[in-house]
């Protein structure tokens, strides 16, 4: 292939058209029309007068199109980078890939070098046929679905036509070059389209090495170690078009414009998304995301709406908890001295000062989260189950099916194949191929493994730290709260030391997620990297992993402890429990009166939200401003005059893992909505509403802040199905474990059925405090100051059921405890095996394929088969009578051998 370079004194190549032919070229765009007759002006006068468009996706010919786009600038190494580009492009050349080089003084930069690059007819089909890249041979002629009943009702959220199936459905079957004719090719220019162009050029670059004809550099190769090491800044394929306005040239798609219009637009949140045209532009892998996306947040609205009735339930049966009338009860909460909550600087208190926590723990933990938690338990089997029918459907229209099978051998890593010097011999194929020895591979195994867990542990130390400095402070918040010099009564009456404490730790813990995780980010790709995994899928994989459990310790332990451990093993006065022994003086925490599930909601509002909300801010917000500044310079320049390319070169790289980021952030929050729901109803809510903005500010960013991703396919979701089978299947349990440990719903159940009067809860807050002798107090635990309302008294309550001072089984455990006890493993048992049980059913009652995929792809399969059953004896029988017309009569005895043979074939 010839080579065009950019503007040179001498040495400049430019296809020019004549005068008419110019002025054809301004009227489509200004890109030049391909006529019969050209002429060749090296470094003609007429170059500065023609000033064509620059913003264009073609060559200067106007004919072929730029499928890749490489920059790269001078500097200090230049002789070496320049070498390197020299060798790598010479390759590419070999290859048979077009190239054509803008100088830098045509950059508004004038110091940046553009290599765009084409790949003609015979690279795509050479390389569509290694890749096996289905291609269309024939209409598909099964008859349309169905009209639905109602279809009506939905005409409002959906799309048109041509933007929901931008192109005709095919049936199609792997590229093969000597089967051109069986193919539906009207044009070679067009019949692959962008993000296929793209994806082969890719694959080419990253398999070209960059060192001289004769060397065996093995590391030497493939675009990038070239970015790694500065030879090129970037590369990348191009946008169609601007994204506000369609494209000048008829022969460009506008398919940005189209996304942005139909999709990337906020207020289009109510509207399907356009998932062929996805795939059309960004390639399957990014289509699918966004499939599971907009599923996941169909479905989060079933959930959030039974979440609002839960939560509805729990404001009208307001008036109705017995509980917290009696708590806020002046003759009744008013009148009980409970203990110190900590030594020294907490102080007796009466239990009517946690009246407001009371009434704001029942609009959570009422009989309704019961049947929340339940219910969450089989919606998640629900979504799960008709998301594999979705994605089956989609593996069919999307030509995927066979996807994995075929391209096991295609998707090895460069990496691999340039670190593993070490070959062995396929029994498959019976081929040599690269290898990593045991005697490597275990050794990085083991090192990697070791610093997973020393991440995990550093997390679990700074969640202990947070622990400490909740037990640390909760003193000085009592003494200020409560201190009548700070003249802040008024904020003491709604603000408790449990609530300030509970607060400012989950802010502080949310900063050291937010900090671990950017380092923890870094060291998973290192640890993967150096792994060395043969195929893509296996990396991604790996790495979903490491992040998915790092992030499980790092976002949940924190509602762990406080679902789990906070308040259970306190002891009671006189024989408190300390965090790291009674010389530390840190006492474990104690619970509100009315139990932790308030400040288990707490935890998980301020963590979940927060998370979400910096979520928005950084996908949303910081790449405007950096586009923004990477582009002031050329803001104010004419659309002609700033090219397509120098357009793009200024957006956001999409990394092959920023995919990666989108999935985990939806499945953390996927654990937050499904792990610890039972203590707020309202997550899933939460999550919608988040949902809905996060499926716009994707497709924004994708659309708008992003250079275009390189497309490639992917069958589903990946790990991820496995990591959300998992969290479904914990989910169950944890729900299970904190009705019955952190809510108080299980011992209001055993007093009103069995200690109870009437089947009535009053009398319930007495029950459930026992009594202890404040002359037993240890010097210790006593308050350094005391209220003035304390003098008479001589015994405190605290949360527990032990028996009083003065009976035969002083403090120990009563009767009434191991019930409670009983109850609380009977209904963990009955809940987890009703919910299973429900799970495996539904899951067993919905096949994971519809079988109506099932019947057209079989169809579909048979079809294929046929077609080109006939196509292959036409093209035998045609071959068969041009040798009969060609060969001499003396070789008639010969084709009639032919004739025989072929008639037993067939």
């Amino acid at each position: 292939m010839r080579r065009i370079t950019g503007k040179a004194k001498d040495e400049t190549l430019i296809e020019l058209q004549s005068a008419t032919d110019s002025q054809t070229g301004d009227e489509n765009g200004g890109n030049y029309v391909k006529k019969p007759e050209r002429t060749t002006l090296p470094g003609h006068i007429e170059t500065d007068k023609l000033q064509p468009n620059k913003d264009t996706v073609f060559f200067r010919d106007g004919v072929r199109r730029i499928d890749f786009v490489l920059s790269y600038v001078d500097d200090k190494d230049g002789e070496k980078k320049q070498e390197r580009r020299r060798a790598f492009e010479a390759n590419l050349e070999k290859e048979g890939l077009a190239l054509e080089t803008e100088d830098k003084s045509d950059s508004k930069d004038q110091k940046t070098y553009f290599l765009k690059i084409h790949a003609p007819w015979d690279v795509l089909a050479r390389y569509a046929e290694i890749l096996k890249i289905k291609v269309p041979f024939k209409e598909n002629n099964f008859p349309p679905a169905q009209d639905v009943p109602l279809e009506w009702l939905s005409r409002p959220f959906r799309l048109p036509e041509h933007i929901m199936r931008p192109q005709p459905d095919y049936f199609t079957y792997p590229f093969q070059n000597t089967k051109t004719n069986f193919f539906l090719i009207t044009n070679k220019d067009t019949f692959f389209p962008p993000s296929t162009r793209n994806r082969i050029v890719y694959y080419i670059l990253a398999r070209s090495p960059y060192y001289k004809e004769g060397q065996t550099e093995r590391d030497k190769t493939g675009i990038k170690r070239l970015l790694s090491n500065g030879t090129y800044t970037t590369a990348f394929p191009l946008h169609d078009c601007q994204y506000w306005k369609t494209a000048r040239n008829t022969e460009c798609e506008s398919e940005r414009n189209n996304l942005y219009k139909h999709w990337a637009r906020f207020l289009c949140f109510y509207k399907e998304q356009p998932l062929n045209l996805i795939r059309k532009y960004y390639g399957e892998k990014i289509g699918i995301y966004f499939a599971w996306l907009g599923f996941y947040t169909e479905m989060l609205f079933f959930a959030a709406v039974m979440g609002v009735i839960c939560f509805t339930y729990g404001v009208l049966s307001y008036d109705d908890n017995m509980s917290s009338h009696e708590i806020c009860d002046a003759n009744i909460g008013g009148s009980i001295v409970m203990c110190p909550l900590c030594d020294k600087k907490c102080p007796f208190w009466k239990l009517n000062s946690t009246c407001l926590s009371s009434w704001q723990s029942h609009l959570f933990d009422n009989e309704g989260t019961v049947f929340f938690a339940i219910f969450m338990g089989i919606w998640v089997t629900l979504f799960l189950e008709f998301w594999k029918r979705r994605q089956a459907r989609l593996e069919y229209e999307w030509d995927l099916v066979d996807f994995e099978e075929e391209q096991h051998q295609l998707q090895t890593r460069p990496e691999f194949e340039i670190r593993c010097t070490e070959e062995r011999l396929n029994k498959i194929t019976e081929k040599m191929e690269p290898y990593l020895p045991l005697t490597t591979k275990y050794p990085r195994f083991c090192l990697s493994a070791a610093t997973v867990i020393f991440w995990i542990s550093l997390t679990v130390t700074c969640i202990i730290g947070v622990i400490a400095y909740r037990l640390a402070v909760y003193a000085a918040f009592a003494s200020i709260i409560k201190d009548p010099m700070r003249k802040i009564q008024f904020v003491g009456r709604f603000i408790t030391p449990q609530l300030a404490t509970s607060v400012t730790a989950s802010c502080i813990n949310f900063v050291i997620i937010m900090i671990l995780n950017f380092f923890y980010e870094r060291v998973a790709v290192w640890i993967t990297d150096m792994e060395i995994p043969k195929t893509h899928v296996e990396y991604e994989n790996r790495l979903t992993m490491k992040m998915f459990l790092f992030q499980f310790v790092n976002y949940y332990s924190s509602c762990f402890y406080v679902a789990f451990f906070k308040g259970k093993f306190v002891g009671f006065p006189g024989d408190y429990t300390y965090m790291f022994g009674k010389w530390s003086k840190l006492r474990n925490e104690e619970c509100d009166p009315g139990g932790c599930l308030i400040e288990l909601t707490t935890q998980l509002v301020i963590v979940m939200s927060g998370k979400q909300l910096w979520g928005n801010i950084q996908e949303a917000l910081l790449p405007l401003i950096r586009n923004w500044w990477s582009s002031r310079k050329g803001r104010h320049h004419p659309e002609n005059h700033y090219s397509r390319w120098e357009q793009d070169h200024v957006l956001l790289n999409f990394s092959q893992l920023g995919l990666f980021y989108e999935y985990l952030e939806m499945v953390v929050q996927f654990g937050f909505i499904t792990l610890f729901v039972a203590s707020f109803p309202l997550a899933p809510l939460l999550a919608l509403f988040n949902n809905i903005l996060e499926i716009r500010v994707d497709a924004w960013k994708f659309t708008t802040q992003f250079r275009r991703p390189i497309a490639s396919k992917a069958r589903n979701i990946g790990a991820w199905q496995e990591i959300l089978n998992g969290v479904a299947i914990l989910s169950v349990v944890t729900n299970a474990f904190i009705m019955a440990f952190t809510s108080d719903m299980i011992p209001r159940m055993v007093f009103l059925y069995a200690y109870g009067q009437n089947a009535s809860m009053r009398g319930y807050v007495n029950d459930s405090l026992s009594i202890y002798n404040i002359s037993q107090l240890h010097e210790r635990n006593m308050p350094e100051e005391r209220d003035d309302w304390f003098d008479n008294s001589t015994t405190c309550r605290y949360r527990d059921y032990r028996y009083p001072p003065g009976h035969q089984k002083e403090y120990a455990h009563t009767m009434q405890f191991w019930h409670i006890l009983a109850a609380k493993m009977a209904f963990i048992i009955i809940m987890e095996h009703v919910v299973f049980v429900v799970k495996f059913f539904v899951a067993w009652m919905i096949p994971d394929i519809p079988s109506g995929v099932k019947a057209r792809f079989k169809r579909e399969r048979y079809l294929i088969q046929k077609d080109l059953h006939t196509y292959e004896v036409k093209r035998v029988k045609l071959e068969l009578s041009a040798s009969f017309i060609t060969e001499p009569q003396s070789e008639m005895s010969s084709m009639t051998d032919k004739h025989e043979v072929l008639s037993e074939c067939l």
